[in-house]
């Protein structure tokens, strides 16, 4: 299954505007979705944590990483400020008896697995809630800043594995995820999505690169990935956050030129919806698939870096 082609600049503004959530809770708003997720629904994820089983989502933060420089993008670089080496020379003798080791990390903030924050994008100069350019300064986002999500992203999680769905390995780059294969892979799986839940959504990508050896263009390049349809049945349903295991979430080529990445653009701008990229859902989908149990509580806060466009994090899916 391929993207859907034959989308307009028209279709997409239509998009926006069916489904923008500006002011839906209120002027001030500046979490999106996040709103969906209510505190009986939390408590009621919790009792999914049955089995004891914790499993990370996240990518190892090392030069093994993705990226390869666009937009300015680096792998982490992870360094020492003292080590073993430092203690043995003497440079900490001013203290007395303890001896130390510390590190420290550069690292762009959405270099690896991430959040984008919904100060992330901009269309037609303004961000979710209709925020304009200027709240995003030098200084960092004063408007939709990722800190504000500190304690928004808890609740369940249900994963949609389209490859095993579809019966591959993985998704070709170029392949679309719309709205009805969506809802037909969680009935195969024998769960239900609705209001309030983060979906994690399985293309294959990360077990092609490490079949192939090498991530190739993972960043910026052609990818799987959810196609403009997917809308309808991302909003009808209400959920609260959506990550894959892909760079850019949506399906490139892009379905239009006029826009780069359109299906941000109405996700992240218009429906104000938390997205994640560069999960490592390998591992998920293995144990999903042994136990045949798709839900589970997830807690996925980023790094409250006050006003962030973006954040690493560990998603924990907890069986």
């Amino acid at each position: 299954m391929t993207a859907v082609q034959g989308y307009t600049l028209a279709d997409v503004h239509a998009l926006c505007e069916r489904y923008n959530n500006w002011g839906r809770w209120g002027d001030d708003d500046q979490i999106g979705t996040l709103n969906h997720v209510e505190p009986h629904m939390i408590t009621a994820a919790g009792a999914l944590a049955k089995q004891g089983k914790v499993i990370s989502c996240a990518l190892p933060y090392d030069q093994n990483g993705p990226q390869n420089g666009w937009g300015g993008r680096v792998n982490p670089l992870y360094f020492m400020l003292q080590d073993g080496g430092d203690a043995a020379i003497g440079a900490q003798d001013h203290m007395a008896g303890l001896r130390y080791a510390d590190d420290a990390v550069y690292m762009p903030l959405q270099s690896g697995t991430q959040w984008d924050a919904l100060s992330h994008v901009f269309y037609e100069g303004k961000m979710y809630n209709g925020y304009g350019l200027e709240n995003v300064s030098s200084t960092g986002a004063k408007r939709n800043g990722i800190h504000l999500t500190a304690e928004k992203v808890v609740g369940r999680g249900v994963l949609l594995d389209i490859p095993r769905h579809r019966g591959v390995d993985w998704l070709e780059p170029g392949d679309g995820i719309g709205s009805e294969e969506l809802a037909a892979c969680a009935e195969r799986q024998g769960v239900r999505v609705g209001k309030g839940d983060f979906v994690l959504v399985r293309t294959g990508a990360m077990a092609a690169v490490r079949a192939k050896g090498t991530w190739g263009d993972y960043s910026a390049g052609d990818a799987p990935g959810l196609n403009l349809d997917s809308t309808h049945w991302v909003c009808e349903n209400e959920i609260a956050g959506l990550a894959t295991d892909t760079w850019g979430m949506e399906v490139r080529p892009n379905e239009i030129t006029e826009i780069f990445q359109p299906l941000h653009v109405v996700l992240l701008v218009n429906v104000g919806l938390m997205v994640g990229e560069i999960f490592d859902l390998e591992k998920l989908a293995d144990d999903c698939a042994g136990d045949g149990v798709y839900e589970f509580l997830f807690v996925a806060g980023p790094l409250p870096f006050t006003g962030a466009v973006g954040s690493p994090l560990n998603p924990l899916a907890i069986k």
